[in-house]
């Protein structure tokens, strides 16, 4: 019976000194998904999979979607204020539309990615990876500051 007692406790310290992963939920997958005009604002989808989605007038504002994949969705006119895309992948997806204001691109991947008249005031882009065109279109309406991370949009974007 101590030897047991003495097992339970040793993998009791052993599991308190794993890292803790407190701050990513359980990834949701919503791939293939028709989300039109779904509400996703505030919500943690860390990881989340939404490839091929139709999010068309959906709503991200506010949302932790940190490192989530939006691979060759539709997002035209979705709303993304203040959301937190970090680490996103975000390839092949159509913006158009947008409102991107304020909202955190940290090494997010938008290749090949639409923005036909989005809302970018505020959007932070660094180390983003994106194409030279698309670079140099966003770079033509790039103004204000990120609100949560305190960097320009036109620097983010290494506009001249």
């Amino acid at each position: 019976m101590k030897q047991l007692i003495g097992l339970v406790l040793t993998v009791g310290v052993w599991l308190c000194s794993l890292p803790a992963w407190a701050d990513w939920t359980v990834p949701r997958s919503f791939s293939n998904a028709d989300l039109k005009g779904h509400d996703f604002s505030g919500e943690e989808l860390q990881g989340s999979e939404f490839s091929n989605a139709n999010l068309e007038r959906s709503n991200f504002e506010a949302a932790d979607v940190r490192g989530a994949v939006f691979s060759a969705s539709v997002m035209t006119q979705a709303n993304l204020h203040g959301a937190d895309l970090t680490n996103a992948m975000i390839d092949q997806t159509k913006l158009d539309g947008a409102n991107l204001s304020d909202a955190v691109f940290v090494e997010a991947i938008l290749l090949r990615s639409t923005f036909a008249d989005t809302n970018i005031t505020g959007a932070d882009f660094t180390d983003a990876i994106l194409d030279g065109a698309q670079v140099k279109e966003l770079c033509q309406r790039a103004s204000g500051v990120n609100s949560q991370t305190g960097t320009a949009t036109r620097d983010s974007l290494g506009c001249r």
